[in-house]
């Protein structure tokens, strides 16, 4: 991965996800990297709906996550997470996947970014930090028998043309390109994603992080959801605007001026 970052502001994101920096890139060293940025830097797509610019290049999204403290959507996450990993040694490769919808449908070319990674001690995984609700730790890049995650049970399964396929509890979720890109690739998908009425990211607005017991709390809208790590949900509306501009700073440490309005459609709750 060509887009790196300098020496102290990997130290400033390491700061962001209250880690330490590890002797060596090993794959311990990126478990923990990958819990605690799921944990830390919220899934959200609030730029779609502020009318901020998106752009794909490594610096701007690190700014985004570090500076700005920040969330993103996959090519922001995995595009920040990739350009960090690159900078404290990891080998880190682009790939491109189509996320299964609907009566099993793929969807568009470059619809998800996601990472593989090498470690020092002869690792070789597919982390993601961008897809919200996923695997909480990174799998084994080829490993095709089950994989036991605090979420759920994934594998990654053959498919055609050297694709891949990951599974969630036996259910397809996204079909993974294993050629290597270069993160400019995954402009045209993100444009996408940001502008198009059949995106649900222009429709829905959603900010959402994994909890320190392996749970997760989500806004959606005006619902805010929390989810304990057996499943059980616990739902409830948000009143006024102050009320969700505490929720956004005091649960996602995002500090905004006004409650952002959904651009396209409606929002849930």
């Amino acid at each position: 991965m060509s887009e790196e970052i300098d020496a102290a502001t990997a130290d400033a994101y390491l700061r962001r996800l209250g880690v330490e920096r590890a002797g060596l890139p090993t794959s311990g060293a990126l478990r923990e990297l990958h819990l605690r940025h799921l944990e830390t830097v919220p899934f959200e797509n609030l730029s779609v709906h502020l009318g901020e610019e998106i752009v794909l290049d490594g610096k701007r999204l690190v700014d985004k996550v570090v500076g700005a403290r920040r969330g993103g959507f996959c090519y922001e996450l995995n595009g920040a997470f990739g350009a960090l990993l690159s900078a404290l040694g990891y080998d880190v490769t682009l790939l491109a996947a189509r996320v299964y919808g609907d009566e099993g449908r793929l969807g568009i070319p470059y619809d998800h970014l996601a990472l593989r990674v090498r470690t020092e001690d002869g690792g070789d995984w597919l982390a993601d930090v961008g897809f919200g609700s996923h695997f909480h730790l990174p799998l084994v890049f080829a490993e095709r028998g089950a994989q036991r995650d605090p979420v759920g049970v994934f594998r990654v399964v053959e498919a055609e043309a050297a694709d891949l396929d990951v599974l969630r509890d036996g259910r397809p979720v996204y079909r993974l390109e294993t050629r290597p890109r270069a993160l400019g690739d995954f402009t045209a998908g993100a444009w996408w994603h940001r502008t198009s009425p059949h995106s649900h990211f222009t429709r829905s607005l959603v900010c959402s992080r994994v909890t320190a017991d392996g749970g997760r709390i989500t806004l959606s809208g005006r619902r805010l959801t929390r989810t304990a790590p057996d499943g059980t949900r616990e739902e409830r509306g948000t009143g006024s605007d102050a009320e969700a501009l505490e929720i956004y700073r005091d649960e996602f440490g995002i500090v905004l001026d006004a409650v952002p309005a959904v651009r396209c459609g409606r929002t849930d709750g």
